[in-house]
Order: structure tokens, then sequence, then C-alpha cells
């Protein structure tokens, strides 16, 4: 008897017109009747648990195949997207890497920057300033409006201008939506997805340090302290869930390229 795997690979073989690509050659000459037949027969031998188990391991070609055949005969083709409202587009999870893992991994090495100070509870310190500072990092560089050379707008200014906001801000953006394309079906709201939860945990904890650290910052400040480190351990959460190394990997120990497509691997 047939191994029920040998049965269906002959089945899609023969109704799609390549036996030879799932079957061995001395059955391609079998008729599609006939290998539903022995693959029904198959089926019945190895059991409901035997066939979950088969169908489970079915990928590539073999899957698709049996997608096609089961929605009206034509072999549907392969689904590379991760699944989504925007499955096929821009939010597919290679994509977003390569749009937010530059911007997520420098928001990490900023924050991480602020540890020495927060050790001494100490919020004055310029590393934690500057990373909540709305005006020190740039994160769109200015570009220039001319055309060949000649500036064509009516006030004569084509120098562009730059956008600016704090490290932060940034990363709460980056996270959020890397974050967002981790999701494995459409009808899952973001909120629901537990790499937007972990980041809006970590947004709840950092927004509260954020109050006390701008508006009145201090030389000794334990609830701050206590916030960050409360933060720290929901950071490291978060990484896990979007396949980033964790905060004491070394990893963060340098900075990073923060432009689209500069970083789609971990670097």
């Amino acid at each position: 008897m047939r191994s029920f795997q040998s049965s269906l690979f002959l089945v899609v073989g023969t109704l799609i017109g390549g036996a030879s690509c799932f079957a061995p050659a001395a059955s391609s000459h079998v008729r599609a009747p006939e290998a539903l037949q022995m693959a029904k027969a198959d089926m019945d031998d190895v059991g409901a648990d035997g066939r979950r188990a088969f169908l489970a391991r079915a990928t590539g070609a073999t899957a698709a195949a049996v997608i096609g055949l089961s929605a009206g005969g034509v072999p549907a083709p392969p689904a590379w997207a991760s699944g989504g409202a925007t499955a096929g587009k821009y939010t597919t999870i290679p994509i977003a890497k390569r749009r937010y893992y530059g911007r997520v991994q420098e928001g990490v090495h900023e924050f991480l920057l602020m540890g020495p100070a927060i050790l001494k509870a100490d919020m004055t310190d310029a590393n934690v300033q500057d990373f909540f500072d709305v005006t020190k990092t740039v994160i769109v560089e200015a570009k220039r409006k001319d055309v060949n050379g000649q500036c064509t707008k009516k006030d004569g200014d084509c120098k562009g201008k730059e956008i600016r906001d704090s490290r932060y801000n940034d990363m709460k953006a980056s996270m959020y939506l890397l974050g967002n394309a981790f999701r494995i079906n459409q009808t899952k709201a973001p909120d629901n997805l537990p790499t937007v939860q972990a980041a809006k945990q970590f947004f709840k904890v950092m927004d509260k340090m954020e109050k006390a650290v701008v508006k009145k910052p201090k030389k000794e400040d334990p609830a701050s302290q206590k916030l960050y480190l409360e933060a720290l351990e929901i950071l490291d959460r978060y990484l896990d869930l979007v396949e980033l190394p964790p905060t004491e990997s070394g990893i963060y120990d340098k900075s990073f390229d923060t432009r689209v497509g500069a970083a789609a691997r971990i670097m």
C-alpha cells in the first residue's frame, strides 16, 4: 500500500499536469480519476490524525496546488505577504524591518545611554534631557528643492527644511509601526497584537517619566529611576516579539543608521 503522502502527491501532480514533479515516473500514466480513488483509499487507511499531520507539513508548490484545486481546479499562486489588511503592500514583516529596524534600534541605543545617569537617579544629565528634547534630533534631513541647480520657488528659498523631534517621540512612532506589521491576519485589530500591546505598555511608563524629567528635572529622582527600570523590562519583551536582540546583548552599544532600508537586518 502506498503512503498517504505519495498518493496526495500523485493526485496533485496528475491534476495540474505535472505528475513527474510530485510522484515517481512509473506512476505518471495514472489518470486523475484513478489517482483520486487510490488517494481516497490511502487517506481512509491513515485516518484523520495522519491526514492532518501530513497536511500540516505541506508547503511550497504542493500546498499551493492543493489550495488551488479545492478552489476550482486552478492551482493558486504562492502568497508571500505576512497577512493583514495591507498584505502584499508595504507593511509585510520584511519591508517593515527595512523601514523601522534602524529607527527602533537607534531609539534603544539612546535609551540605554541614559543608564549611567539613571543609576545615580540624576535626571538633569545631558543624555536624559537629550532623549526627550523635541528640538535635539533631526528626524528628516533637509532636502533642496531646486531643479537641476535652478530654484523654481517663487520666494527663492530652495534650501529646504529639516524636521526635528525628540528621539523618544521617533522611537514611539517606529516601535508602533514595526509592531503593527507583525500581524497574522486582517481581522486582528492592532491593539490586540502582542507587539503593539508591549509597545503601548512601554509608552505608558515612559510618558510618566517624560513629564517628570522635562518639567522639573531633579538631581535625585528615585521615582523616575523606578519608571526607567520598569520600562527597560517591558522594552526587552517588545524586542523579543519583533525579533530583535535584548538590551543586554551589546548590539546597541553603537549608533544606528535610521534611513529607510539601511538596517533590514540586525547589525
